[in-house]
């Protein structure tokens, strides 16, 4: 907790001086960009935050070597794992010259690396099928690269909103500590709450008032340390089904998914070209905006008031998902009901016929 403590204050002081000493780095690392259809600020906005946690994670890592090393060893492992991911996503920050498919495949290099060096490799889904072929490894590999590098991207895809990425990750990486304090499994419960601290102290000045933001690398990061705990937990835990690590990320996971069949077989477009009709930008527009219309400074209270939405809308997956972390079954038909639901929401949302308890 000690290590958590100062991965969260060097996280909150890193992300003050960031926004203090902005002038400095606006040129390079301010989002300027406000026609794109996912973009909902209107001034420049610098969009490092994800540095901020990336080293307060590295002096929790530091700091824990001094009381267990085999879980200081695993965080910096795994944090050396995400550079790939991070980098791209931080240089694309700076630079906005890095390609979506770049930043995809320094999603999946990262996916394997963690793989390799962690043992992140899924060998049951509790899917006969899929259990049998899993046991060759290099489909198990590939296939727990595509969910982890799936996760990595979907954290930046709902990155749209102040705090909503970062909540959303919270709200998972809660479940897999509580589930890791169940099971006995020290390091992953060590590495959890740390992530939890640094992304505590970013949250602090990214919400309500967004002074600075996640950005790729931030929300890669996020992704990919949650894709990653979440494997290694069913790993390393035999007890824990893997359906739970489906089900707390299913928010993010089924928001992919769903996006990408919009766009491919609906509007006929591919699904690398961002659109303005994801979920939390419909709650923004049809829900949030019209909570308190005669608000003077309306655009920036629309924008903090529409991630209270999606961080109750993901823990209504995570914390059933909490109760049943062993139960397969259970958490099987909680997985499909919840996307039973998001489709419903999103369908009543598009053809205003919005719920009044949503409201």
């Amino acid at each position: 907790m000690l290590a958590s403590f100062f991965c969260f204050l060097l996280s909150f002081f890193l992300t003050a001086l960031f926004i203090r000493y902005r002038n400095l780095h606006d040129h390079l690392s301010a989002d300027t960009d406000f026609s794109s259809p996912q973009k909902f600020h209107t001034k420049a906005v610098p969009r490092i935050g994800g540095l901020a946690i990336f080293l307060g994670l590295i002096l929790a890592g530091f700091l824990r070597f001094f009381a267990d090393i085999p879980s200081s060893s695993l965080l910096l492992i795994l944090l050396a794992c995400s550079l790939p991911a991070f980098l791209f996503g931080l240089i694309e920050d700076l630079t906005k010259q890095i390609s979506p498919k770049v930043r995809l495949l320094a999603c999946f290099g990262s996916a394997f690396l963690a793989s390799y060096f962690l043992g992140a490799s899924l060998q049951s889904l509790a899917l006969p099928g899929f259990d049998l072929m899993l046991q060759y490894p290099a489909i198990s590999i590939a296939l727990t690269c595509l969910m982890i590098a799936g996760l990595t991207n979907a954290y930046n895809i709902i990155d749209g909103f102040n705090g909503l990425a970062c909540m959303v990750g919270i709200i998972s990486l809660a479940a897999i500590a509580y589930v890791s304090f169940r099971s006995n499994d020290s390091a992953l419960l060590f590495i959890s709450v740390a992530i939890i601290g640094s992304i505590l102290g970013f949250f602090i000045w990214n919400y309500p008032k967004g002074l600075i933001f996640l950005g790729d690398g931030g929300a890669y990061l996020i992704g990919f340390a949650i894709g990653v705990l979440s494997v290694l937990l069913v790993v390393r835990n035999p007890t824990v089904s893997p359906w739970f690590a489906a089900l707390i990320n299913i928010y993010p996971i089924f928001e992919t998914i769903f996006s990408i069949w919009r766009k491919k077989f609906i509007k006929k477009i591919s699904p690398g070209v961002p659109d303005g009709v994801h979920l939390h930008m419909l709650i923004y527009g049809r829900i949030a905006r019209w909570v308190d219309p005669g608000n003077s400074n309306a655009l920036l209270s629309n924008n903090a008031r529409t991630s209270p939405f999606l961080w109750v809308f993901s823990s209504l997956a995570v914390f059933p998902a909490m109760i049943w972390w062993q139960n397969t079954l259970a958490l099987q038909i909680l997985t499909i009901a919840f996307c039973i639901f998001y489709v419903y929401i999103y369908r009543s949302i598009v053809l205003f016929r919005i719920p009044r308890w949503l409201k």
